[in-house]
């Protein structure tokens, strides 16, 4: 006998749509960003055994504005920084858009 798959009627929206009804999907999404990059710069640091002193030294800018860019609280990262911390590591920076899974937004004709 063949089996059928049926749709939990029980089954609730996803988190994302949790974060979407609540208006904070957008900071929740950058803030994701903004550590999984802190991390991955913070692991090029110490891969590389470099301070903070010499990586703000490679970067052309002060030690305050590198624990900036190393915070994954600080959202206020400028994109030509963020190319000048990953080029002091080795690493280049990657960033593309990607289609939506669900459409959120009508655009105005």
């Amino acid at each position: 006998m063949a089996k059928t798959s049926e749709v939990n009627p029980h089954a609730g929206s996803s988190f994302d749509d949790f974060l979407k009804g609540d208006g904070i999907y957008e900071e929740v999404q950058a803030r994701a960003l903004k550590r999984a990059l802190a991390e991955q710069l913070d692991d090029a640091m110490q891969l590389s055994k470099l301070s903070k002193v010499h990586m703000a030294q490679r970067m052309a800018t002060s030690r305050s504005q590198l624990d900036r860019v190393l915070d994954p609280g600080n959202l206020s990262i400028q994109l030509d920084t963020l190319i000048k911390a990953a080029s002091a590591v080795g690493k280049t920076v990657e960033i593309r858009l990607k289609p939506s899974t669900k459409r959120t937004r009508t655009l105005a004709k």
